[in-house]
């Protein structure tokens, strides 16, 4: 289908026009338009709110704590703890392969999460004190997630264990933990 003449100089008269707005209003100088921009970043980095107190941050670092403490044990015994005690990670149970991979994100998902609890914990004092004893146990999580593929049903027992150590601590330090489930996306996503 042809273009009328008419629309083709229309289109064309508008593309030059604005071709030479555009080069028109362009600066010769560059240090003026960096020297604005840097103006501009140095008071955007001026307003960023932050926490004024140390209540203040000790109130969310205790909220932070039980948030990822939660979610950590709700994928543990959702998907660890539950398939555990029903045998489904024994060889011949039916379903094995799809719980132990389950198992696997999960204990991934939970190591990564009591990490950051963990990290949440130092912000308040009381929660530091209390999850100190807990840091090597913390850490020992680090390799079973692989055990559990594997089908080691001791790993499931000390993902249980931890867990328990980390929510009766966090009761201790007035940061009670609940189990929250998180979606299977949660999981996939770290």
């Amino acid at each position: 289908m042809p273009v009328p003449i008419r629309r083709l100089f229309v289109a064309l008269t508008l593309c030059c026009a604005l071709v030479a707005g555009a080069t028109a209003c362009g600066s010769s100088e560059k240090t003026s338009s960096t020297k604005t921009a840097a103006s501009a970043v140095a008071a955007a980095q001026e307003a960023t709110p932050s926490p004024s107190t140390s209540a203040e941050r000790q109130k969310f670092a205790k909220t932070r704590f039980v948030a990822n403490a939660g979610l950590a044990a709700g994928a543990t015994y959702q998907w660890i703890v539950k398939p555990w005690k029903a045998g489904k990670f024994k060889k011949g149970a039916h379903g094995r392969k799809l719980s132990l991979v389950k198992a696997g994100l999960a204990g991934a998902f939970a190591y990564n999460r009591l990490k950051a609890a963990q990290k949440n914990a130092q912000g308040d004092p009381l929660l530091s004190k209390a999850l100190a004893p807990l840091t090597a146990g913390i850490a020992s999580l680090k390799g079973l997630p692989s055990k559990l593929r594997k089908g080691d049903e001791g790993a499931a027992s000390s993902f249980d264990d931890i867990i328990n150590q980390v929510k009766d601590a966090g009761k201790s330090a007035g940061a009670e933990v609940k189990n929250k489930v998180p979606s299977t996306s949660q999981l996939t996503q770290g």
